[in-house]
């Protein structure tokens, strides 16, 4: 049997400082010039942050991403509009937030798959 993967396809990574609260598999916002940083809850995120090492960050900044969600109930797959839910992942929103598209949903685990 065929295994789906969407792994590395159509990633674009960006390097940025590293600023307060930008730690690995989290979303993150530009928050000065140059920098990124962890988001609060509500706050629309720019994407993923990969690594932080020597006080840089690699951001996914498109393509496939993994990331947690804190929504009670999962969001469905197909085209949603996340936040930033203040604890490094995403929630479901009605207003603010961007639209991703889910593609992969862990109910269990509580991560989602989705392109930025």
């Amino acid at each position: 049997q065929m295994k789906i993967s969407f792994d590395a396809i159509g990633e674009k990574y960006v390097t940025f400082l590293a600023g307060s609260g930008a730690a690995k598999g989290q979303v993150c916002k530009v928050s000065a010039n140059d920098t990124v940083s962890g988001c609060a809850a509500g706050e629309a995120f720019c994407g993923v942050v990969a690594e932080v090492r020597d006080g840089c960050a690699a951001v996914v900044m498109g393509g496939y991403a993994e990331v947690p969600f804190s929504d009670e109930t999962a969001p469905s797959a197909g085209y949603a509009t996340l936040a930033a839910d203040g604890d490094g992942g995403v929630k479901s929103v009605t207003s603010g937030g961007r639209s991703c598209l889910i593609v992969h949903v862990d109910a269990a685990a509580k991560t989602l798959g989705l392109f930025l």
